[in-house]
């Protein structure tokens, strides 16, 4: 699915970059450009394009904090939906569930914390923010757990390292070995500046683009 006009000028950017990206990351890594803006006018959101300026995932009705976020894929189907479950006084622990949860958790109570037990899915992994309160190690930005449940043991899948306000991020896993990352887009264009509105995501093989694209939602929430 081809992107709309208004991103032929990303893509073209995305193309002539490719090739040094593949230089730096290797030729099986997956290089994606996300733009923090929706294609749906009146929406807020995220749009994903590929090397070749081809839609890959897309997020709307994105405005501000909400319980709950969709990753869709090009036609809007629902991928992977990440819901908030908020404790007073606690941090917030985000929850990701394969497909679409949202309908079936409205129906079944107005309650965020009922609606996560009542779901007849089961979330995948969950997600907290990390907060230095001891200073150890301030370059940690969020956890990635395998546990969902007290009855779990939560163990740390991944964890995630850098800052993301200044699109600098890498994801870990258990052996410290990187399998995503966030980087700021260089233009080799003259006269075109991204900012950090339009970053790039870097996949690295044997690691789901959609989780990375998901892992990226949850740090905008709780880092913007």
């Amino acid at each position: 699915m081809r992107v709309f006009p208004r991103l032929k000028l990303v893509s073209r950017a995305v193309e002539e970059n490719d090739q040094e990206e593949r230089n730096n990351t290797g030729d099986s890594c997956t290089s994606l450009t996300v733009w923090r803006k929706s294609l749906v006018m009146s929406c807020k959101g995220f749009t994903v394009i590929d090397s070749d300026g081809n839609l890959v995932y897309r997020v709307d009705n994105y405005i501000g904090r909400p319980n709950e976020v969709t990753l869709m894929d090009a036609s809007g189907k629902s991928i992977l939906t990440m819901c908030r479950r908020r404790k007073l006084g606690l941090l917030d622990t985000w929850f990701v569930f394969e497909g679409e949860v949202g309908n079936q958790r409205r129906r079944s109570s107005k309650s965020s914390n009922s609606n996560l037990s009542k779901s007849s899915k089961s979330p995948i992994c969950c997600v907290r923010k990390h907060v230095n309160i001891l200073h150890a190690n301030t370059n940690v930005q969020a956890y990635v757990y395998r546990g969902v449940s007290r009855s779990d043991k939560r163990c740390v899948a991944f964890t995630i390292e850098g800052s993301y306000s200044h699109r600098t991020c890498k994801v870990l896993d258990e052996c410290r070995r990187v399998v995503a990352e966030i980087k700021r887009k260089e233009a080799n264009t003259k006269n075109v500046s991204f900012g950090i509105e339009i970053f790039q995501l870097i996949v690295h093989p044997a690691f789901d683009p959609a989780f990375a694209m998901a892992l990226v939602l949850l740090l905008d929430q709780m880092f913007t």
